[in-house]
């Protein structure tokens, strides 16, 4: 909400701003200026009736506000839609995302765009409004919070897949899938779709838009790759500096991300594989030399029946469990095995110890991957801090 505070002081210096938040206490000096109302704590969200315009935060689910605000809410994307003079390219998708996003920006750069990555992954985008020009393209990463109750569609969307998650926030899978759907929704026939024709939840909603639809295919960094070439081609930019831009692009950290061959064993960090889908994708991207890998953590009623069955298809000879999902998942493995053909299963309750263990049960020339399919937040603190100590030690124990 930082952005969006500091937007709107800027456009209105003497209008009254309140400011609803559950902390009892806000500490930033920034907000201690005059025209400023504080509603703290517990019942913060009781005075939004006071106000004409409620600006939601992302992070606080429709699903808590009282009824009698609901026409009132606007988003902070909702209000960059509705004021950019430029094209927006919106890219969402349960998993994927990021790396597409930041691979379409890089695209546009190598073709002289002026381009702005903006969004989850890049800048606050409210500021550069005041900036803004016709001329400018916006590559915004959405996630399905922000697209929630969206009006307006971008100019290019891009949808990669949907799967079940935070399903702790919205109330089911439906109206998940209900907010990613508004990314295309409201396209015409002068916009452009580019949706994975693999997945069947998006194929439903490309179904219902009335924009040029471009299908593409892929497996994990293939369809982001395949993705942010066919935005390329709606903008014109020649194929071999699209594929010039594809080769330099470097990946981002916690995506599969390879960390290093040590003692023999080959280690790649997914610590951003929150869902059984994204686990699976890496387990078969890499193959058949997965010997070892790490799952469990947050509990956010995901089934795990199929990662199960993934798990016992492969070459994997070792899982390493995390609290809570670790027993879930484990449990799910002794159901379809039957007790036959069952990988060696560890439970543990911190990183070091799993590291330890991946290289006490892995042999030479295989890969151990971190890939837990499941939130972090059971025994860490989020995806970047499980991820950098699963490095941390790899090189820590690599060197022994």
């Amino acid at each position: 909400g930082q952005d969006t505070f500091l937007f709107l002081r800027k456009l209105f210096p003497k209008k009254v701003l309140g400011i609803a938040d559950v902390k009892y206490k806000i500490q930033d000096t920034k907000y201690k200026i005059q025209n400023v109302k504080w509603h703290l704590g517990k019942n913060y969200l009781n005075f939004l009736k006071n106000y004409d315009v409620v600006i939601k935060s992302p992070g606080i689910p429709f699903k808590i506000l009282p009824r009698s605000v609901l026409k009132k809410i606007i988003t902070q994307t909702d209000v960059f839609f509705d004021n950019c003079p430029g094209e927006i390219i919106g890219v969402t998708g349960t998993k994927g995302k990021s790396t597409t996003t930041s691979l379409i920006y890089e695209i546009l750069k190598a073709g002289k765009i002026k381009a702005h990555l903006v969004g989850n992954i890049g800048k606050p985008v409210l500021n550069l409004l005041f900036s803004a020009t016709p001329k400018d393209v916006y590559v915004y990463e959405l996630s399905s919070h922000q697209l929630y109750n969206l009006k307006k569609s971008p100019h290019v969307a891009v949808m990669l897949n949907i799967y079940p998650e935070h399903l702790d926030y919205y109330r089911n899978f439906k109206e998940y899938a209900w907010a990613k759907s508004n990314i295309a929704l409201h396209q015409t026939k002068n916009d452009y779709l580019v949706f994975n024709s693999g997945d069947k939840v998006v194929r439903e909603i490309a179904g219902k838009t009335k924009a040029k639809k471009i299908p593409v295919k892929g497996e994990y960094y293939e369809l982001d790759k395949n993705a942010a070439r066919a935005v390329g081609k709606i903008f014109k930019i020649p194929g071999k500096i699209i594929d010039k831009a594809v080769k330099k692009f470097k990946y981002l950290p916690h995506r599969l991300e390879l960390v290093g061959t040590f003692r023999g064993i080959t280690f790649y960090n997914d610590a951003l594989a929150t869902i059984p889908e994204a686990t699976m994708a890496a387990i078969g991207t890499l193959g058949k030399k997965v010997q070892t890998i790490m799952l469990g953590g947050f509990d956010r009623n995901i089934d795990f029946k199929n990662l199960a069955k993934k798990v016992l298809e492969s070459k994997i000879k070792t899982v390493i469990l995390f609290p809570t999902t670790g027993i879930i998942i484990w449990k799910d493995i002794l159901k379809l095995s039957r007790g036959r053909g069952l990988p060696k299963n560890f439970f543990v309750s911190n990183m070091e110890d799993a590291v330890k263990l991946a290289y006490q049960h892995t042999k030479p020339g295989n890969i151990c991957l971190l890939s837990t399919a499941s939130s972090s937040f059971s025994i860490f603190k989020n995806y970047e801090e499980k991820g950098n100590l699963f490095k941390k030690f790899v090189k820590k124990y690599g060197k022994k």
